[in-house]
């Protein structure tokens, strides 16, 4: 792709460093922000600057927030006894949309992909089994997509509880194999939840 304009080439190439964008889709958000007035492209700017200067990771289950403590946490009127163990806050976003629960959540931030030079050390696997072990907590609901990466975490997960006196059960297979969770449909994802099997089911069907 041929550019007559150096700056218009840089703008392009960082665009198109975002997941899923190509180039020509680079070229056509670049050119669309160029053809907007100035301030709606700064306001764009800004946006992303105070994002990346501001923003913070819940202290308590490690989702992004504006504060110390995301409002799924800080909110009273939830179910502290229940833990939904997702990988990202796009899996929260996604379960939250459904209304059917109404639990707490821990972000792992990952799932366990040695081939990717993910291991357990770089998700946020120690601080859940520290909660699991609270005698407030009485099951955890892994809720990681259906592939090899999120059942091998889950299984991990599941390892480090042995002796522990916690139920823990994943959402119902409504959610195809190897679909990620953020692409369930509203209804099948609510079904899921509701219909969560003992983990253990799940070790013997796989």
């Amino acid at each position: 792709m041929e550019f007559s304009s150096k700056l218009l080439e840089n703008a392009v190439y960082e665009m198109s460093q975002l997941p899923g964008i190509g180039k020509r889709t680079a070229l056509r958000l670049v050119l669309h922000l160029l053809r907007q007035p100035e301030t709606q492209t700064q306001h764009l700017v800004n946006a992303l600057g105070t994002l990346r200067k501001e923003i913070k990771f819940c202290k308590v289950c490690h989702s992004i927030s504006d504060m110390d403590t995301c409002e799924i946490c800080s909110n009273p009127v939830r179910n502290r006894k229940i833990i939904c163990v997702v990988e990202d806050i796009r899996d929260v976003m996604a379960i939250e949309s459904t209304g059917q629960y109404r639990g707490l959540y821990h972000v792992l931030g990952g799932k366990i992909s040695p081939l990717d030079g993910v291991g357990p050390q770089e998700l946020h696997i120690n601080s859940l089994i520290e909660k699991a072990k609270s005698d407030n907590v009485e099951e955890l609901i892994f809720a990681l997509s259906a592939t090899m990466e999120g059942d091998t975490t889950n299984f991990f997960i599941y390892k480090q509880l042995e002796g522990v006196d916690i139920k823990t059960s994943t959402i119902a297979r409504g959610i195809g194999v190897n679909d990620e969770l953020e692409y369930a449909d509203e209804v099948t994802l609510g079904r899921s939840i509701l219909n969560r099997i003992p983990f253990v089911n799940a070790l013997r069907n796989g």
